[in-house]
């Protein structure tokens, strides 16, 4: 049997509103408590809480800063013509939890009170840690010129990488997280034309952005899921205030990143801003798929509540499904004959492929015309990125053709699971083969056992398999 994750993203998608959707479907809360209490950063509080949404019940992620966050004003990112009436007329929002408190001190020591059975609302306390100073707005970073006269600090890339390292999360954690942020450095660069190392995220800057995507990743790491299914994602009209200025709707971050991984867009007709940047890089960082199976089991449901008040009712739903026996589907192989490119111009094209969403690159030596040794650069992918492979192809390489084919192909079934062994936590592919299971490392997690233990490749391999 294999698992997969289905992101419903009809009204959008937000990094607080994947957040929610992910505790919902049952990810490991007690991990996102750890993270959150070992993350050096100041100035704010998480709640968790079930609430209403057109009359379903979901779960609400929101990040509280000490000081205000003008990401839910309507009013001010899209002027007098939203009103919060519409909330209200397809179904009120309402918060029917009681509160629990949990303090964070330096420590990081904390309490937990007895959690009931239908989602209290827990407050987590975050206060000095190593002295970060954090922006004031969730998913974009507004100008409040009438309203806050005091600096704002924004955070690059380096900054933000250097936070998580000191968070308690698994490699695969660790790795998805950069990942996300490297999606939206890249989203950044070409928007703002600077290097990436230069950005100074606004939006991603934002203490509860650097949250949201923090928590994402332990959450969605946690349930050990590989396969991702995200057919598309559904954008807004109009226009929102930020940072810059009045922006259009899709922002030009969505829409770097939606170019760059090929995330299939469809606008609707409603006015607002339903995929912010966080949501658009969290979808990109992980869809492995576009399509669903032809049969599956749902095994459970997770919905996460929207903050802003759109003329329908804001929230991502989640589904946990499950097929049984090898999974069937296609594949489109790439391929093209080399004979001019250095080592390294192939090294780096093959970590932009990757980088980009294929699923598979190699190289393999070939004798040309002349017998000049070459090379065959194969790449698998999805049809719904092949056309982003080619145009790296075409940049990266001296090709000057490509051939394609598209190939049927049989998937074991497989998941990932992290287990505790000798050295730490290691995340571990589990495939289900004819003669029973086969137990993978997976790479980061055997690199990050190297640099903590101090331990050569082969030796971790080695000790690895007798605990596995």
């Amino acid at each position: 049997m294999s698992k997969a994750i289905y992101f419903e993203c009809g009204t959008g998608i937000s990094g607080d509103m994947t957040v929610a959707a992910l505790l919902d479907l049952g990810a490991d809360r007690g991990a996102l408590e750890r993270m959150l209490a070992t993350l050096p950063l100041r100035g704010f509080r998480t709640e968790i809480s079930r609430v209403s949404k057109a009359g379903l019940d979901m779960c609400d992620f929101r990040v509280v800063l000490e000081q205000d966050n003008h990401d839910d004003d309507m009013e001010y990112l899209y002027g007098h013509e939203h009103h919060h009436h519409h909330e209200q007329e397809y179904g009120h929002e309402h918060d029917h939890d009681h509160e629990h408190h949990h303090d964070h001190e330096h420590s990081h020591e904390h309490h937990h009170d007895h959690e009931q059975e239908h989602g209290h609302e827990h407050h987590h306390d975050h206060e000095l840690e190593h002295g970060y100073e954090h922006d004031h707005d969730h998913e974009h970073h507004h100008d409040h010129e009438h309203h806050h006269d005091h600096h704002h600090h924004h955070t690059g890339l380096p900054e933000i990488l250097h936070l998580l390292s000191h968070a308690d999360m698994t490699p695969g954690a660790h790795a998805l997280a950069e990942k996300i942020f490297r999606i939206l450095a890249a989203a950044e660069s070409k928007a703002h034309g600077v290097p990436e190392d230069q950005v100074h995220f606004h939006e991603v800057g934002a203490v509860d952005s650097i949250v949201d995507i923090a928590s994402a990743a332990v959450l969605l790491d946690s349930l050990g899921v590989e396969d991702y299914i995200l057919p598309e994602l559904c954008e807004g009209t109009g226009s929102v205030r930020c940072q810059h200025g009045i922006l259009p709707v899709p922002v030009p971050a969505v829409l770097n990143i939606v170019e760059a991984h090929s995330l299939p867009l469809t606008i609707t007709s409603a006015r607002g801003e339903l995929v912010t940047p966080t949501g658009a890089a969290i979808a990109a960082a992980v869809r492995t798929s576009g399509a669903l199976p032809t049969g599956f089991r749902v095994l459970k449901t997770g919905m996460g509540a929207g903050k802003r008040a759109y003329e329908r009712p804001s929230f991502l739903r989640l589904m946990l499904i499950e097929t049984e026996g090898p999974n069937e589907d296609t594949v489109v192989k790439l391929e093209t004959n080399l004979d001019d490119c250095t080592g390294e111009a192939l090294g780096h094209v093959t970590g932009q492929l990757l980088e980009a969403g294929a699923r598979e690159v190699f190289s393999t030596p070939i004798y040309m015309k002349k017998q000049r040794p070459g090379v065959l650069l194969t790449v698998l992918c999805e049809e719904a990125v092949r056309e982003t492979m080619e145009n790296i192809l075409f940049r990266e390489t001296t090709t000057i053709g490509i051939r394609r084919q598209t190939m049927a192909r049989t998937v074991l079934p497989r998941r990932a699971e992290q287990v505790e062994t000798s050295l730490g936590t290691v995340t571990v592919k589990c495939c289900m083969g004819p003669e029973g299971e086969r137990r993978y490392p997976e790479y980061e997690s055997i690199a990050q056992l190297c640099r903590s233990t101090g331990r050569s490749w082969q030796w971790v391999v080695r000790q690895l398999a007798k605990e596995l």
